[in-house]
């Protein structure tokens, strides 16, 4: 009887190997990847003058950005449970009943709301795809791909720091693996702590 071959997870994700400043080299051939993180504004803050100047701003964005880049928003569900210990052993600290009644009001108002609304943070990440035909130039066809996704990291910063955004390059191995095993493995990661 034949044996059948058992494929591990590495060989059907498209990473072959992450290289410096956070460029990641694909399985596709001369492709490469560079994530970029965004911590955005809170839009809805703004007065109408400074929301006209942001979305004017987005637009310089988009028309700037003439290559391969993909927007990613991952939604991870809030665990209140923590801040809900924390008060109730501030709670027990307390003395003052006035300050203990709000204190649980606050409590049954956050889960309320939570199961309400489902509460959840989320993170923003640009992915940054070049693609490169083998020619015979003198300047190494890796070394120019990596140029390229630099400098197109720079316009981003640049146009999204306008809007007001800051833009955080993912330039070590640990933090480009944490992204990957944050969107490959979403419920395990939310889990970990």
């Amino acid at each position: 009887m034949k044996e059948q071959q058992k494929n591990s997870v590495q060989d059907w994700l498209p990473f072959e190997n992450i290289l410096d400043k956070g460029i990641v080299k694909l399985k596709e051939p001369n492709t490469y990847i560079k994530i970029i993180k965004i911590i955005p504004i809170n839009y809805s803050l703004k007065s109408e003058l400074e929301k006209e100047a942001i979305l004017n701003s987005y637009k310089i964005f988009l028309k700037t950005c003439n290559f391969d880049l993909q927007i990613l928003i991952q939604s991870n569900k809030e665990d209140l449970s923590q801040n809900i210990s924390n008060i109730k052993e501030q709670m027990k600290k307390e003395k003052n009943q006035k300050i203990i009644s709000l204190s649980q009001k606050y409590i049954n108002f956050i889960q309320k709301s939570n199961k309400e609304i489902k509460s959840s943070s989320k993170n923003f990440y640009i992915l940054i795809k070049k693609s490169n035909e083998i020619n015979n130039q003198k300047l190494d066809l890796e070394e120019r791909t990596k140029q390229e996704l630099n400098e197109n990291y720079f316009k981003i910063k640049e146009c999204l720091s306008r809007c007001g955004n800051n833009v955080i390059e993912i330039s070590s191995k640990k933090e480009l693996e944490e992204v990957f095993y944050s969107f490959l493995n979403s419920r395990m990661f939310l889990n970990k702590d």
